[in-house]
C-alpha cells in the first residue's frame, strides 16, 4: 500500500462528497467542497492510495497566525493505519509554512486519543455555543 499526501491536492466534489459519506454517514446535500475550500481555507491536504481519495482535512484560517482543522476523514476501511495522523501531521507542516502559529482542532470525545496522543495536540480551554 502506497500512500501519498498532496497539499492542496486535486478532487472533484463527487469523489470528496463520497468519501464524506464513507467517514461521516450520508450528507443532507451535496456539498460544492472547491468553492467552499478555494474560499475559506488556507489549504487542504488530500491523501490516496493508487490514485483514489482515502483521505482529506481542511485547513482553515483567520487570514493571520491561527489555522483550524475541520473535516478530518479517513475511509473506514483503511483506519488505524496511520493515515489520519499524516494528514494532520502535513497539515500542521504546511500551516506553519505559512506562518501560522496555532493549529487548533475540535472533535467528538471517541477521538481524544488520537488528536491528544497521536497527533500531539494539547488540551486547553475553549468554549463553544449553539447558534
Amino acid at each position: 500500500m502506497t500512500i501519498t499526501y498532496e497539499w492542496r491536492g486535486h478532487f472533484d466534489n463527487a469523489t470528496l462528497n463520497a468519501l464524506h459519506a464513507d467517514g461521516f454517514g450520508p450528507p443532507v446535500a451535496e456539498t460544492d467542497w472547491r468553492e467552499r475550500l478555494e474560499r475559506y481555507s488556507l489549504g487542504w491536504v488530500c491523501a490516496r492510495e493508487d490514485g483514489d481519495l482515502i483521505g482529506f482535512v481542511n485547513v482553515a484560517w483567520d487570514g493571520g497566525v491561527h489555522a483550524f482543522l475541520l473535516d478530518t476523514v479517513v475511509a473506514q476501511r483503511l483506519r488505524a493505519k496511520g493515515i489520519g495522523t499524516a494528514l494532520v501531521a502535513t497539515a500542521a507542516r504546511e500551516a506553519r509554512a505559512a506562518r501560522c502559529e496555532w493549529l487548533h482542532v475540535d472533535f467528538e470525545e471517541h477521538l481524544r486519543s488520537f488528536y491528544f496522543d497521536a497527533c500531539g495536540f494539547k488540551e486547553t480551554t475553549a468554549g463553544l455555543i449553539a447558534v
